[in-house]
């Protein structure tokens, strides 16, 4: 009779192993993906998706996901201020800054009586590299990530890795106890890493940086990829489209990451870590992140009307589409688990937008911080008593007016007045009476996710509509809760994903725990999100 229990609950278990596809994680019988992909596009809003969509190719990666794939078409970044560091770091973790301590790319940290940069950390020293660019690591991080947790999860069987151009967009997706993460040198025209990962790089990255890329991709300089008269959807150019590379061969190894080539480099450096990490190979699921950094910079540089941010990113949907092949063939269709979203969106050009009568202009955060330290100091004999203006928050040194024995209530007053009289500011507040302010709903809900004393300013300056913060004539930025900058896209692939689309809204942070909810793994320390139950039925 035991011998035929027995038997009778093998069956049973081993029948409920095949229950579904997908690969099993070590030590459980758990269906899971061989690998999940995380890409974020750095400033993509998500109306790109069909701005463009009829010049993407059917073999590149935007129609794959849009047709084959399930696409959350209104999700939005639930905080200010809407920059790098913060989005990836909430994509990962489903948290917000107010719980996960990452208040923008820099901040004025008060604890510290010092500026802190959001991954900076000068106890570690460069791998691969003598310049300071590794000294680097997620120590400011407060919260964990789902690679995080699926490395928990599995006992630390999983790999993790994060790849990006830039070191924020490596590291804070990748999380605390990340296998590694791979950024970019712009002195050497290396990728290196963090001494908080390794003591060495590994043999497959050496080999791959001794291959001199970014002179092959120089070589090709940036020329459109198509006839440049069928680049409807963007403003004319003057001056044309000239953009020669072969001239930064071995000298210049920065240039690259405002050009459509940044893309591709930063796509074969993943191919090379899926490779050399032998990521999906494994008996548990692995994680590669990866940001794609280049349409920032090519965006901050020609706003997102110019031809340079239409050819970029029908470049980039070649780049993917040949990275979703490689995908194919290494881990197997169907046996990788992919999404695809943006940290930000982003603004108009100023220029642009007077072009055609609508409302907009330029607010400048170094001239305003040295005008109001002048009228102070002339006030109080006190001087640089404004640290400056970072995040749209106004960081007072309230060590200065402590010492000086000032009376910080008047002080923060005369700021405030006198920013309501600069042009392009709608409304100024303290950030610590955040919830005595009557202010729209969205936009208080977004200040208070953003709100970190310790990181946070003491006065939170909110923009008119299409006001940016000082740019380049011709350029423009990101930063505050405007759809323009909060609207991102949302696109999930592969294992265990049906082709859908659903208009409700979601939420950058509800990402986090989708991917909990499919892998059956814990969410992250800091999350808020919900689990979008479109994606996981």
């Amino acid at each position: 009779m035991y011998k035929i229990l027995f038997l009778l609950l093998s069956f049973i278990c081993t029948s409920a192993t095949h229950a579904q596809p997908g690969a099993a994680s070590k030590g459980s019988a758990i269906p899971r993906p061989k690998l999940v992909v995380g890409i974020v596009v750095d400033q993509m809003r998500w109306d790109y998706l069909y701005r463009y969509y009829n010049r993407y190719s059917a073999e590149g990666g935007f129609k794959r996901l849009l047709n084959n794939g399930f696409s959350c078409e209104n999700t939005l970044v639930p905080y200010v201020p809407t920059t790098t560091a913060c989005g990836h770091t909430s994509i990962y973790t489903g948290s917000v800054p107010a719980i996960n301590g990452i208040t923008g790319n820099d901040w004025f940290d008060y604890d510290k009586n010092d500026y802190a940069y959001c991954t900076g950390d000068t106890s570690e020293k460069s791998i691969g590299s003598s310049s300071a660019l590794g000294k680097m690591s997620p120590r400011n991080l407060l919260v964990t990530t789902i690679g995080d947790e699926l490395r928990l999860a599995t006992n630390f069987h999983s790999k993790v890795v994060g790849i990006a151009l830039k070191d924020r967009g490596a590291i804070l997706p990748a999380g605390h106890s990340a296998n590694a993460a791979f950024w970019y040198d712009n002195t050497t025209g290396d990728w290196i890493s963090s001494s908080y990962y390794m003591a060495e790089l590994p043999q497959w990255e050496k080999e791959f940086n001794a291959k001199k890329l970014v002179d092959k991709y120089y070589a090709q300089d940036w020329t459109t990829l198509f006839p440049l008269n069928t680049y409807e959807q963007s403003a004319p150019d003057p001056k044309g489209f000239n953009h020669p590379l072969k001239q930064y061969t071995g000298k210049n190894f920065s240039i690259i990451s405002a050009t459509p080539h940044g893309n591709s480099f930063t796509l074969e450096m993943a191919m090379a870590a899926v490779t050399g990490e032998k990521l999906g190979g494994g008996e548990a699921t692995d994680m590669l992140t990866v940001s794609l950094s280049s349409p920032d910079y090519i965006g901050h540089a020609y706003g997102p009307n110019s031809i340079e941010a239409e050819d970029g990113f029908l470049r980039l949907d070649k780049d993917l589409g040949d990275f979703f092949h490689f995908l194919d063939d290494k881990i197997g269709k169907g046996q990788y688990l992919l999404f695809l979203t943006a940290d930000h969106g982003v603004a108009n050009s100023p220029g642009f937008m007077k072009e055609h009568k609508i409302p907009t202009g330029n607010f400048d955060n170094e001239k305003v911080t040295d005008t109001i330290n002048a009228i102070l100091k002339a006030k109080t004999n006190t001087a640089d008593i404004v640290l400056g203006i970072i995040n749209y928050q106004v960081f007072l040194d309230r060590k200065v007016i402590k010492d000086a024995k000032l009376n910080k209530d008047s002080i923060e007053t005369w700021v405030m007045n006198s920013l309501m009289s600069t042009p392009g500011v709608e409304r100024v507040f303290l950030l610590n009476t955040l919830n005595k302010i009557t202010l729209n709903s969205t936009q208080k809900e977004a200040l208070t996710n953003g709100y970190f004393p310790q990181r946070s300013g003491d006065i939170q300056i909110l923009f008119k509509p299409q006001w940016i913060d000082s740019f380049l004539k011709g350029g423009t930025t990101h930063g505050v809760w405007n759809p323009y900058d909060a609207h991102i896209p949302l696109l999930w692939y592969g294992w265990n994903v049906h082709p859908g689309k659903s208009n409700r809204e979601v939420y950058m942070t509800d990402i986090a725990p989708t991917i909990a909810a499919m892998l059956h793994i814990q969410m992250p320390s800091g999350s808020i999100g919900h689990v979008i139950e479109e994606v996981t039925k």
